[in-house]
């Protein structure tokens, strides 16, 4: 962790902060999810950068260090994929092997689709991609799946997850977050909140499993103290308006190299559809360079972090592949 340098990039209007290490030939960008920063890498850029990687790994606009602007619609995937050609040409990188979880998994699909001259491969993780669905917009589609209390239709409205959140313990929470292993979609009542669910266990001791230390849980709390979860909950209020601005790519595939990595516990495995989407030929039709699907056996939502050394194996195992001798 030590060698892990820290760096502010200016990009696309904002100020972005860029965690690195290593500085070989080939760069690896890593993009990290919701509530995530940079540090769920940690594993990864430090052993990649031992096999001769330069690993590069930004807290995404509105998380960390890197500037959160106002408004909503200002963190669409548009936005964030030029947070991300700005931040590559600042550094003098041009393509790069990128690997995704969560919601970088998503702005790495789009990268890929909007900038693949940039991307050599793909190793993402945890969201698959799905094409555009002409016909209704996705917050729509879950609204009718699931309900209006699943977690991503309670995001929606403007203040009212950061009130819930900020009635809640935080270091809580991310232990809540981070250790969960209930596959089920997360629906939470309005009336029990994200700081009900805190304070249903905050008599009980939470044990940490060996792959998450308190240092690492008060890393996150004390971030996101600092910058509250607006950020992070606006990629949420953006998905209908990527939607709208990603028409004119309605039906063009991903077509990069692929490979693709979930746990069976993790909770977007276990949505409606999905394992037939993946298993069925689905995701290959809309990624046709998708080359492998690992599905990793008793493994969560935060992969990375839980089977790092696994993890960082599976990563290494395609990128060495397309890397330069």
């Amino acid at each position: 962790m030590e060698k892990i340098e820290h760096a502010t990039v200016r990009t696309n209007g904002i100020n972005m902060h860029v965690a690195s290490v290593g500085d070989g030939p080939d760069t690896v960008l890593f993009l990290h999810g919701f509530p995530d920063l940079w540090y769920s890498w940690r594993h990864q850029m430090v052993s990649l950068a031992t096999l001769g990687y330069r690993t590069v790994a930004p807290d995404l606009r509105g998380f960390g260090s890197t500037d959160a602007p106002p408004s909503a619609a200002s963190y669409t995937a548009f936005q964030v994929v030029g947070d991300l050609v700005g931040m590559l040409d600042a550094l003098g990188i041009g393509r790069v092997f990128v690997v995704g979880h969560d919601w970088g998994a998503m702005m790495a699909w789009y990268l890929c689709l909007l900038r693949p001259d940039r991307v050599k491969a793909l190793v993402n993780t945890s969201v698959e991609w799905f094409p555009r669905d002409p016909e209704r917009k996705p917050v729509e589609s879950m609204r009718a799946k699931l309900g209006d209390d699943y977690y991503v239709c309670r995001f929606q409205e403007p203040g009212a997850a950061e009130e819930d959140f900020s009635k809640a313990d935080i270091a809580m929470l991310f232990k809540l977050f981070l250790t969960g292993r209930d596959p089920s979609p997360p629906v939470v009542p309005k009336v029990l909140g994200f700081s009900g669910l805190t304070k249903l266990v905050e008599d009980q001791q939470v044990d940490l499993p060996s792959w998450l230390t308190e240092d690492d849980i008060n890393y996150y709390a004390a971030q996101f103290s600092r910058t509250g979860f607006t950020g992070g909950l606006n990629y949420y209020r953006c998905w209908d308006l990527n939607w709208e601005l990603s028409a004119p790519w309605t039906g063009t595939r991903i077509e990069v190299p692929v490979k693709f990595i979930v746990g069976d516990l993790d909770l977007t495995y276990h949505l409606p559809g999905v394992k037939e989407y993946i298993h069925g030929g689905g995701f290959r039709r809309a990624v046709p360079n998708l080359e492998e699907v690992v599905v990793m056996e008793g493994v969560a939502h935060f992969l990375q972090q839980e089977k790092h050394q696994e993890v960082t194996a599976h990563i290494h195992d395609f990128l060495k592949k397309f890397s330069s001798p």
